[in-house]
């Protein structure tokens, strides 16, 4: 299992936080003739070998790498503009796939630096997973509905506010699970409601607020999945 979570942490790493916008859109343009393709590939292997620590895992972390290029090679050449929320699902299950298989695999027990434990693993993981992947993920995912609203005062909005409102209601949840306050995480939801009721009364538009509904319930499940799993890991380590 802690061998599976290094390898998702190095997934999480490669493929959504050292992964800028220009990459993917020089990749979607330029597909197998993009130089970011290559360094996309290389990234992922580096990160496999770095947070797993082991030399011997070197092969291995060759495997994810020609395994993850040829994956998004597939994607960018069959995906459309219509298709692109069913072909990023289908990206990351099938390289979630390969790192099961990376881990039934691979036979060594001493998978941990010495200054770090298992906790740490578990605790990195779970943070980052809630932060710009879940995001994204969102954002995918409810992008169907997304709706067309004409109201100006959306403008004055803060630059990249929603996203990382989301990002710090996910964190504040995750740590409520861990520290056992699960009463809190329903103060912070109406909190949230509170203060978009304002916004959604105002704009009278009744998609905005189900768009809205959809997003945080989406946000505030994810982020309770996460913290309950993170929860049960750590206590199997006590």
């Amino acid at each position: 299992m802690i061998l599976f979570i290094k390898l998702l942490l190095a997934h999480l790493l490669g493929d959504f936080i050292w992964q800028p916008n220009s990459w993917v859109i020089h990749k979607e343009a330029n597909k197998h003739k993009s130089i970011y393709l290559y360094l996309h590939i290389l990234l992922h292997g580096f990160l496999a070998v770095i947070v797993v620590g082991e030399i011997s895992f070197i092969p291995y972390a060759v495997l994810i790498a020609v395994t993850h290029g040829i994956i998004d090679l597939i994607k960018l050449n069959f995906q459309k503009n219509k298709t692109k929320r069913t072909w990023f699902v289908v990206d990351q299950i099938a390289h979630l796939l390969i790192l099961i298989g990376v881990v039934l695999l691979y036979q060594n027990d001493n998978l941990s630096f010495l200054w770090f434990d298992n906790r740490f693993w578990i605790l990195i993981t779970g943070i980052i997973l809630v932060t710009k992947p879940s995001s994204i993920f969102i954002k995918t995912i409810i992008s169907i509905w997304s709706p067309e609203s004409q109201n100006s005062h959306q403008d004055n909005s803060l630059a990249n506010a929603g996203n990382y409102i989301g990002i710090l209601e996910r964190l504040f949840v995750v740590c409520f699970i861990l520290t056992g306050h699960f009463e809190a995480i329903g103060f912070l939801l109406a909190a949230k409601s509170i203060f978009r009721f304002g916004d959604l009364k105002e704009a009278k538009d009744r998609k905005l607020t189900e768009y809205v509904m959809i997003g945080t319930l989406i946000s505030f499940g994810i982020a309770i999945l996460i913290g309950l799993i993170m929860q049960s890991l750590l206590l199997q380590l006590l």
